[in-house]
């Protein structure tokens, strides 16, 4: 069975959604590395998207349940999803924009619920699995990996770290730790995408219901995913670095550590966690775990509301978009226009005050205790 041009259509959408997914979450990962000079961004980038590649082979489970657990996969068509994919990309760009690190898999799900829901019925959502499979991992999983990098901290400061807190040993372990994050969130992120397309081609008729990912869609949301993240979400990691404290290597190390236990955790129990709640929260923590180290709690605020707004924000986007595509190909047209001319806008916008790897200023990796300069990219 051949798969129609709308078919086509929401795949490649939901490459691009794993794009921006890629260069929204870089930070994730790599900011506290840059922050603190362990890494150059752009090798942090790099090796960010090379073990996000990786991760993306290690696990369907999170996949599995996005295509099956959250909607009822035969009462969803590929309209539907692609005015959810709609309402996701357009919340991961203005969120980008802005420099918000807000959670790009809390705008699928609100993308994708709420267009389902305008367009299938309220009985085509599964609020259940819903509330178990997202609404409190979100709750938990940003306390969780706080309280745990505050106590790694702490413990490190209070046993291991002497007169030169950023030292060797501690940038070796920020860039493992690092790392271990990227290969996570490919473990989480990208399956997401791989979720969706699953969806779309079982409801195409092209997989039956509960399939799981074709290697072909592993294999293209996987790349999707690396290439967003080598480009750098700059903005959101220039927040992530420093906007939410002064992070050393000890820090990095136990924020990102912590964050990277949480997540492969929640990927082998099928939880598809936001890695932007778990690794802001892993940072909070390392900053209230060293005294010294002022938390910006009126930054965290603003990320707090912004993870409020995501699920409602998207799934209204989402919801108009999946009605307007649902009426049919000049629908689907209007839909597509208005979203390419949304995310130019936004590029164009984001021109007028550019912010790249050149932007960062950190510490030289060799000499921790030296007065801030430019890195290069």
């Amino acid at each position: 069975m051949q798969p129609s041009l709308l078919v086509v259509v929401v795949v490649v959408t939901a490459l691009v959604f794993d794009f921006t997914n890629g260069f929204h979450d870089t930070a994730n990962s790599m900011a506290t590395s840059i922050a603190t000079g362990a890494l150059r961004p752009r090798v942090a980038v790099a090796i960010s998207a090379v073990l996000n590649l990786v991760g993306a082979f290690l696990s369907v489970e999170v996949a599995k349940t996005i295509s099956s657990g959250l909607v009822d996969d035969t009462k969803v068509g590929p309209a539907i999803v692609f005015g959810g994919l709609i309402g996701a990309i357009v919340w991961n760009l203005l969120t980008w924009f802005v420099g918000l690190p807000s959670s790009s898999s809390h705008a699928l799900f609100g993308g994708l619920i709420g267009a389902t829901w305008v367009s299938a019925g309220s009985d085509s959502v599964h609020f259940g699995k819903i509330v178990d499979k997202v609404l409190l991992p979100a709750a938990a999983s940003p306390v969780i990996a706080g309280l745990v990098a505050a106590a790694v901290t702490y413990l490190v400061y209070r046993f291991l770290v002497r007169r030169r807190p950023a030292s060797k040993g501690f940038r070796i372990g920020q860039i493992v730790s690092a790392s271990l994050v990227s290969l996570a969130h490919g473990t989480n992120d990208a399956q997401k995408t791989m979720g969706v397309i699953t969806l779309t081609l079982v409801s195409g008729g092209l997989l039956p219901s509960g399939a799981a990912p074709p290697v072909w869609v592993i294999i293209s949301a996987a790349c999707a995913l690396a290439l967003g993240t080598y480009l750098g979400g700059w903005r959101i990691t220039h927040t992530l670095g420093k906007g939410l404290t002064d992070i050393e290597g000890p820090q990095g190390f136990a924020a990102q550590t912590s964050s990277a236990l949480v997540i492969l955790v929640s990927s082998r129990l099928g939880f598809p966690l936001s890695t932007t709640h778990v690794c802001s929260g892993g940072i909070i923590g390392s900053g209230v775990g060293r005294r010294e180290a002022p938390v910006r709690w009126r930054m965290a605020g603003r990320m707090v509301i912004a993870w409020l707004f995501t699920l409602p924000a998207a799934a209204i986007v989402g919801a108009i978009a999946g009605k307007t595509a649902s009426l049919g190909s000049a629908g689907t047209i209007v839909v597509g226009v208005v979203g390419i001319a949304v995310g130019l806008g936004i590029y164009l916008l984001s021109r007028r005050r550019p912010i790249t790897a050149h932007s960062f200023h950190v510490p030289e990796p060799s000499a921790p205790d030296a007065e801030p300069r430019q890195l290069a990219a």
